[in-house]
Parts: structure tokens; sequence; C-alpha cells
């Protein structure tokens, strides 16, 4: 019997996956538990392993494209099974079945090539061509029409894999989450020596003071759902990167049990996955606060925007040097700008005061993170 090979559900939230690299082409063997393909989804990409063994006998979807959740993408029969064309048809996703059919129909390659090139939307463009079809000659003539307006574009993203989810994700919390934001410095001066001592990464030290002041805030450590907040028992610290493919934030689970060691090692390893595209769904999912650190690009302050469904996400800026007045003297001091965005539906702005107090007294008295809670 046929056996599908669909796109899995690597999260809750998850709707959607890309096709990514295909390990196999059609008509090759494949074994049960054998990675075949490429998904790409909630900024990760997962080798998908094959569900039987056989041949696979059809591939529906092409490397770059988007489908639902569950969705057929791929066939593996028997190696002598017959199977039809028709059958085949019927397991194929309809929505790009019918984009791939409607792109053809609306557009020759030149005019499509000329359209990426000069930013053109070809669904303002009519076509003179059989059946309505645009030529290159429709987008010269839209172009030339449009002079000056347009720019010449030097190059088109698909909005698609990572930054297809984190934008979805951005707009989503925008829209939904009434965002607020308080800003404060902490001396890092006491961190700067752990830093050095135990060599673990500034990064690390904030994760680990998060971490404390979360488990003391449980107002912070939740989410908004329907009518209802959720208090999360699991303290699981989320730390954004940045890769080539764009923002991917894994999960650093039970972080508030975890020594400062522990805690730079898993960041060390997960942001590691995260630039090789090989984080596991496990530490991808479940994440209840997020820190974004930016200080590494020379960024002071910014406003962060909260990682749904979570309730807040802190932002770090850079290490300044400033004079501050003591015994009668002026000296300089390290000092790190931090960023609280929170959602105004479960926090106010005094219990997110009082949370952001918290990592700054743990940041500048950070002896009490080399031990587990």
């Amino acid at each position: 019997m046929p056996t599908k090979v669909v796109m899995p559900r690597l999260s809750l939230t998850m709707k959607t996956g890309t096709v990514g690299r295909w390990h196999k082409k059609e008509g090759e063997s494949v074994e049960k538990g054998e990675p075949i393909v490429e998904v790409i989804s909630e900024k990760a990409v997962y080798d998908l392993e094959a569900p039987a063994s056989g041949v696979l006998r059809k591939i529906l979807v092409d490397e770059g494209v988007d489908v639902p959740v569950d969705a057929a993408i791929a066939i593996i029969t028997a190696p002598n099974e017959p199977f039809s064309e028709a059958e085949i048809a019927a397991e194929m996703p309809k929505e790009g079945v019918e984009e791939e059919i409607k792109e053809k129909v609306l557009a020759s390659p030149a005019a499509k090539r000329l359209a990426r090139e000069y930013g053109v939307d070809l669904s303002l463009v009519k076509g003179t061509g059989p059946e309505g079809r645009i030529v290159e000659e429709d987008v010269k003539r839209f172009i030339e029409e449009a002079k000056g307006m347009l720019p010449k574009v030097k190059e088109v993203i698909p909005l698609s894999g990572y930054r297809k989810t984190s934008a979805e994700r951005v707009s989503m919390s925008f829209k939904t989450a009434p965002h607020s934001t308080i800003m404060m410095s902490v001396d890092v001066s006491k961190a700067a020596l752990l830093h050095e001592r135990l060599q673990v990464s500034y990064t690390a030290i904030i994760v680990g003071a998060v971490a404390k002041a979360l488990a003391e805030s449980p107002l912070i450590n939740s989410t908004f759902e329907g009518d209802k907040i959720k208090v999360f028992e699991d303290v699981n610290v989320g730390v954004a990167v940045a890769t080539e493919q764009g923002l991917v934030v894994p999960v650093i689970h039970n972080t508030d049990k975890k020594t400062l060691r522990e805690i730079d090692s898993a960041i060390k390893d997960l942001t590691a996955k995260a630039r090789e595209g090989k984080l596991k769904k496990e530490e991808l999912s479940g994440g209840t606060f997020t820190v974004s650190n930016l200080g590494m690009y020379e960024v002071e302050f910014f406003t962060p925007i909260i990682n749904p469904p979570e309730a807040a996400i802190l932002g770090v800026g850079k290490i300044v040097e400033k004079p501050v007045a003591t015994d009668s003297k002026i000296e300089f001091k390290p000092f790190i700008p931090l960023s609280l965005s929170y959602d105004h539906r479960i926090v106010d702005g005094a219990p997110a005061a009082i949370f952001l107090q918290k990592v700054k007294h743990y940041m500048e008295s950070p002896e009490s993170l080399e031990t587990k809670n």
C-alpha cells in the first residue's frame, strides 16, 4: 500500500512548513527512518525521516514551496507496486498546484525574470499574450509607464522558512499584545569579575539572573489565553540567535535549576546548532521568556517585540563605561542597558519594574548565580 510522506507539525502553533532540500530523488530506494528531505519551520531546519521502506515514487512538492501541516509532500511505494497518476494527483496539496498552474498561465519566464529585476507585481500588469498571458513586452510597457515611480530592485528575497515564521510571529505579537517597554541600566562590575573567573559569557550571566527573577515573579512567566492568564511552573528561557536564515530562539529548559556554567554550555551548544540548522523540535519549544542580546552589534537601547505566546522579552545592549561618584571621587564603571517589553494585558508597569529590579539585583550581586536553586 502506498505511504504518504506528510509535512509534520513541529510545534503547537505551526500551520505551514517549507520543503527544503530533498536528500533522495524520485525512483531511489529509501529505508524507514532514513532522512529524505529537509523541512523548514518554526525557525528550524528538520530532517524528515522516511515513514516506510520502499521507493520514493513521486515528489509532490518542490524545494522552497510552503505547504500546510499534514499535507502530502511525497509518496513511497514498494518497488513494483502499481500506483496510478490519479492517486498521485489526489494527494498533491491543492494550493501549491493551483499556484504553480496559475504562475505558468499568467506569465512567461522572461516576463517573470524582468518583473523580479524591477520589483513589479505581475498582478498589476495586463497580459496581451494568449489567454491573457503576460509576456516580456507587457512588463516592459508597465515599467516604461511607471518610470520614475519604481526603483530598480537589486535582489528579491523570498519570505519563507525562518524569515516567514519570524514575520508572522512578530506581526501577530504586535497586533494582539499591547506592548509597553521600561529600561534600566545595570552596573556589571562584579559580573565582569565573575565572567573572567568562571569563563562564562555575559549572556549566560544575564540569563541566569533572569531565571532567578522569573522564579520570584510568576506573572512575568505566563501567557494570555482567551480570557485567562496561565502562569507557567517551568522557567524556560529562550535566547535569540541571529543566523543566515533569520532569527531563531532556542530554549534552555528549567533554566532556574541550572548553574551558570551549565547555562553557558547550553547557550554555546544551542547557538552552534541554530547556525548549522540542526536544532531539534524540543530545543525550539516550550519557551516562557526570551532574552535578546544585541550588545555585540554596538546597540545601546532598543525595544524588542514579545515572542508569542510569552508575556515579556528582555533586550540587552552593549556595555558602556559611565562615570560614577563614589566616596567623594569619580570613577568609571561598566554598565549594561536592559529593555523589558511586556504584554500590558498581563503585567502593569509596577510589577514589570519590580521584575527588572530583581534582574538588576542578581546581575549586580551575581554570587548566588553560581549555584542551583
